[in-house]
């Protein structure tokens, strides 16, 4: 059957027009445009196309292209071959780990690797991994480009490209080469001169019908590049906020970008069907947006403008991650594992948390802040004492929400794991981080750290709060909440610790010195 099908499309694509500008690149229909927004079914979900091709293209190669053909296109010419397609698409898997590349014998400087040299090696790769139980980063690595291959070969056999096939009162997914028949198209061939895409819209479009056009909204939204738009929004901002003493203009881009970032959440929830704070891109995401919708609130019973500053710079740090940390954030939307799936303490728990760390964060920008005025210009004590007033605000609102956060985790683990306190990595850098906190806000409140060491020590108080927010995931790797586990971040979390040792080392230099 497989071979009357690749006979039929060849010759219909050789005694067609449409072949004559196709048959240089070899693209068949895989370059139309209807393809990014027809539904598919992988990962537990239904999804456009495009938001699916982009995000298997770029785990597979680590690029958002191949070979000039965008994620849709090369896909597509990737699921092709399961019916004997050619295509001359030179698909390589990145391997970025050093040892990776020693245990593959890749030359030097080469941090690739062909998908059919790579599919060779899976079973020494499989044996390796499996030697240790305990994964460093070299057997991550390697079990990543097992998956890669795994991946690769599901795609190239069809395997991966789920289209709903509708009969009466059901739908089915099925692969692309048992959706697209012989009969199909001869029928098609009548109606429309594009046949494989009359096919394709015809079933989709009567999917939308049946069963809604959620992954129309979901094609919409990942094609309008919100967070970036949210990026500049707040760029603009934070620069009229500094250009200018009146900041009403200031104020409209940061309504704007709360509002974009509100669009975001919203369509997420709609898209996923509960709370968008189940992974490290979502936190970070919410972290920026409670930050900044709490700055807001805060300034204006405060009449102060300096929490509005506080708010967009965070939030700025947040956005440029969602846009420029890829490798470490990964926007998808995938399903729940089950001990999540109870979306009132998702709610409650996780919101609390990820609010406490939008809001001791901004006592963290104000304390680097402070460091750098006493660092490169004057700072007299009566401002020293009134920011740390302003920093000491925000430790309030922090730490309250942590303690309810730390409070509702112990529940919902009673509720969940039977038991209310397992000393789980998360668990318990929680704990320090409230601890730590509670020691500053005591210690503040009692005289006994004065306002110069009151600073100082909020600043390097946040890295208790990195270390469970992102210490645990990316370096620890370990404990009960491994549905919030992500990899590559050890680097930048590293890169954090040391730059603020160093500016809190200098700081305690030029202080003495003076």
């Amino acid at each position: 059957m497989k071979k009357i099908i690749q006979l039929t499309i060849t010759l219909f694509y050789l005694l067609t027009p449409l072949s004559i500008s196709a048959q240089g690149d070899n693209l068949y229909f895989c370059d139309a445009k209807e393809l990014a927004s027809v539904p598919i079914q992988q990962d537990g979900r239904v999804k456009p196309l495009y938001v699916h091709a982009n995000e298997m293209i770029k785990y597979m190669t680590g690029k958002s292209k191949i070979d000039g053909h965008d994620a849709v296109t090369a896909y597509c010419l990737l699921s092709l071959e399961a019916m004997k397609l050619p295509n001359k698409l030179n698909t390589l898997a990145r391997v970025d780990h050093v040892d990776a590349q020693k245990f593959l014998e890749l030359p030097s400087g080469v941090k690739t690797i062909s998908f059919k040299d790579l599919d060779a090696e899976v079973t020494d790769l499989r044996r390796e991994v499996q030697k240790f139980k305990v994964q460093t980063g070299r057997e991550k690595a390697l079990s990543k480009l097992i998956n890669q291959a795994m991946l690769y070969k599901q795609i190239v056999q069809g395997q991966n490209w789920l289209f709903p096939a509708i009969t009466k009162n059901r739908v089915d997914w099925i692969p692309v080469g048992s959706f697209i028949t012989e009969d199909k198209i001869v029928a098609a061939k009548k109606l429309n001169d594009r046949p494989f895409i009359y096919i394709i819209t015809k079933e989709t479009t009567e999917y939308a019908k049946r069963y809604g056009s959620k992954h129309i909204v979901e094609y919409n939204f990942a094609k309008a590049k919100l967070p970036s738009i949210a990026l500049i929004t707040t760029l603009l901002a934070l620069a009229l906020l500094t250009l200018f003493k009146k900041f009403n203009l200031s104020l409209i881009f940061t309504g704007i970008t709360l509002i974009l970032q509100l669009i975001i959440i919203a369509i997420r929830i709609y898209i996923s069907g509960r709370a968008p704070i189940t992974n490290m891109y979502e936190t970070v995401m919410f972290s920026g947006f409670g930050a900044l919708f709490l700055s807001m609130v805060v300034g204006h019973l405060k009449k102060e403008k300096i929490f509005i500053y506080m708010g967009l710079m965070y939030n700025a740090c947040t956005l440029m991650m969602m846009n420029f940390a890829t490798g470490m954030l990964s926007e998808s939307i995938a399903p729940l594992v089950p001990v999540l799936r109870d979306n009132f303490w998702l709610s409650t728990h996780v919101t609390l948390i990820i609010m406490s760390y939008g809001a001791l964060a901004l006592s963290w920008v104000l304390a680097n802040t402070v460091i750098f005025k006493k660092m490169f210009s004057k700072l007299n004590k009566k401002d020293e004492i009134y920011y740390g007033d302003l920093i000491y605000t925000c430790l309030k609102y922090g730490t309250i929400m942590l303690g309810g956060g730390v409070i509702l985790g112990g529940v919902w683990a009673d509720y969940s794991w039977g038991r209310f306190w397992g000393w789980d990595p998360k668990e318990t850098w929680s704990l320090i981080a409230f601890i730590i906190y509670m020691a500053i806000l005591h210690g503040r409140y009692t005289s006994w750290i004065t306002p110069q060491r009151f600073t100082k020590l909020v600043a390097g108080a946040f890295m208790s709060i990195m270390m469970a927010w992102f210490g645990v995931n990316f370096i620890l790797a370990s404990g009960l909440h491994s549905y919030g586990f992500s990899q590559g971040g050890a680097l930048f979390l590293g890169c954090f610790f040391a730059a603020q040792i160093t500016i809190l080392i200098i700081s305690t230099i030029m202080d003495r010195k003076a």
